[in-house]
């Protein structure tokens, strides 16, 4: 990982310890998969709008000229903070680490009885 992610995660974490008021709503990490078999990942509160505004091109440059997108993966976080530096933890992964982390939360989700993605 790159040493200016690792320093802006370290900073992010101790924010988080600071012992900073609970967020009143989820934040989620998400993974889409694209058309062309890339993956995207991204925080948000909302899955379902987040989704739509992707396939509408209308959420971030990288997916719109890769559309459909669909979710394969995602996790709840704590807060806005967590949320962040999951995903930069998440963005540093191979693509072979990410398709484990995708099968891992499917198999998670098929256990618990609903779908994950």
């Amino acid at each position: 990982m790159h040493p200016k992610y690792k320093r802006m995660i370290k900073k992010m974490e101790e924010r988080e310890e600071g012992g900073r008021r609970q967020p009143d709503e989820p934040w989620f990490l998400y993974i889409l998969r694209c058309e062309n078999d890339a993956f995207y990942t991204g925080v948000t509160k909302d899955l379902k709008r987040r989704l739509k505004m992707h396939n509408n091109g209308r959420a971030s440059r990288y997916t719109r000229a890769r559309r459909p997108v669909r979710m394969v993966y995602h996790e709840d976080c704590a807060g806005h903070a967590q949320a962040l530096v999951r995903e930069c933890k998440v963005k540093a992964l191979s693509r072979k680490e990410k398709e484990q982390l995708v099968l891992s939360g499917r198999k998670r989700s098929k256990k618990k009885g609903k779908r994950n993605g």
